[in-house]
């Protein structure tokens, strides 16, 4: 089989998720009730979630049985392709062989279908008619849109309002497949008037919009809360793009050194990474994974690991994670779906136990990985996933100075043709990089909850 494009038969697409949980040496510590800050019951969450997600929130079972019905609208677009980027290798010079995963073939142009589409359907399945979400860039938005469009459901979808005037045509994609978009903070909730009313400026934030798609859930009986990232059981369903992965290389008689991913909630890497996590904590395989994640929001690297809320207005449950404060406002930067100021539990652990490690990067050398790869390649990746891209860049060179051989693997979460304004900014010489000063980080983390 060729190596340069590695395909799977529908016949070999997985059956079935895999819970890391079943397997982590360290399980984050349980998430807590925003009041009583007592550990949280399934009923905590019934108002907002279909008790089928809560189970696989809280499963420890290492296998998660795929529903038919998901399947057949997996098969749309999976198996997703791994491809070999030889362009690229030639044009580092690099020794490195260097391949992808991807996720861009999906309908909605990303990996975020992989959880959109369970998640509308066990929504749907327990009589749901409605579903609030929020959104960063957008890709989340328009996959759900989708996954609510396939379902027969409503969707309303509260859209960072940097990237809702940055991304304009993904808020298109989600109209046309009859979603209702909101720019947040917005006047409909609660949350959203509080904000506008301390910075009638705002930008908005993921921490921002979740705030205002919880309450639109709570004060529904016909609506359930849905998330992209973050939580358990939407990295779960992602880790359809590692098993596949693993089952190509095994096609062609291989395996990553190193398997890297952006990372703003986890769910990108979480996807792609957990399943090799699995060898590399059950079998002692030795493999790096890599998250990765912009300097203006650097939540791995440089946040603080304990109990934080996962949005602004302390509607949502307390998670043991790394965090920046859930007040941050991180800068408008072009890469909206890492403008996150927490992570999931579960990378954040394997992050703290050394299982996983995590670097940050300045959005003007993202885009000029991105756009290398671009011109390579022939594919224009997302900001968010030129993370990805440039931490491979930077690993294939200096593999090159060192004259070694290594396997690289990264997950291309999605494609860009609708980010080509924040191209057009890169391409005109006016992008800058807005790191996170040291000043601004003590103030946000002197408001974290305590516990």
């Amino acid at each position: 089989m060729s190596e340069t494009k590695v395909l799977l038969t529908e016949k070999e697409m997985p059956r079935a998720w895999y819970n890391i949980q079943a397997d982590m040496p360290n399980l984050p510590k349980p998430p807590l009730n925003p009041a009583t800050k007592k550990p949280l019951s399934p009923e905590d969450l019934s108002p907002i979630f279909p008790m089928s997600l809560i189970m696989q929130e809280a499963s420890r079972e290492r296998w998660v049985e795929i529903p038919e019905e998901v399947l057949e609208i997996y098969r749309l677009w999976r198996p997703s392709p791994l491809c070999r980027a030889r362009r690229l290798e030639k044009a580092l010079d690099t020794p490195a062989k260097i391949y992808f995963k991807y996720e861009g073939v999906s309908p909605a142009g990303s990996h975020k279908s992989n959880t959109a589409v369970p998640q509308a359907y066990y929504n749907k399945k327990e009589g749901i008619k409605r579903i609030a979400t929020e959104t960063g860039a957008g890709q989340w938005g328009v996959a759900l849109s989708q996954a609510c469009n396939f379902f027969d459901m409503k969707c309303t979808v509260y859209m960072v309002k940097v990237s809702y005037h940055q991304k304009p045509y993904r808020r298109s994609l989600m109209q046309v497949f009859g979603s209702e978009v909101i720019a947040s903070p917005s006047t409909r909730t609660g949350s959203g008037r509080q904000v506008l009313k301390d910075n009638p400026d705002s930008l908005g934030s993921l921490g921002v919009a979740i705030s205002e798609a919880v309450e639109d859930a709570a004060g529904r009986t016909d609506t359930n809360y849905s998330l992209g990232s973050v939580l358990n059981h939407v990295l779960l369903h992602q880790t359809i793009i590692g098993l596949e992965a693993k089952e190509q290389f095994a096609k062609i008689d291989a395996y990553p050194d190193l398997v890297i991913a952006c990372c703003g909630g986890g769910s990108n890497f979480g996807g792609i990474a957990f399943p090799f996590a699995y060898d590399k904590i059950v079998k002692g395989t030795k493999v790096r994974l890599l998250a990765v994640e912009p300097t203006a929001c650097p939540t791995l690297t440089r946040g603080h690991f304990g109990y934080d809320f996962g949005d602004v207005a302390g509607l949502t449950p307390l998670l043991n994670m790394h965090t920046l404060g859930s007040e941050f406002m991180p800068p408008g930067i072009h890469a909206g779906g890492l403008r996150y100021h927490g992570e999931s539990p579960l990378v954040s652990q394997l992050v703290h136990d050394g299982i996983a490690e995590a670097r940050a990067y300045g959005q003007t050398a993202v885009f000029e990985s991105g756009t290398l790869f671009a011109r390579c390649e022939g594919i224009v990746p997302a900001p968010e996933s030129s993370h990805a891209i440039h931490a491979a860049v930077e690993e294939a060179l200096a593999a090159r100075e060192a004259g070694e051989s290594k396997t690289i693997l990264f997950n291309l979460s999605g494609h860009g043709l609708l980010d080509l304004p924040s191209y057009d900014t890169y391409l005109e010489g006016n992008l800058v990089d807005l790191p996170l000063h040291e000043e601004s980080l003590k103030k946000s983390l002197e408001h974290l909850p305590r516990i």
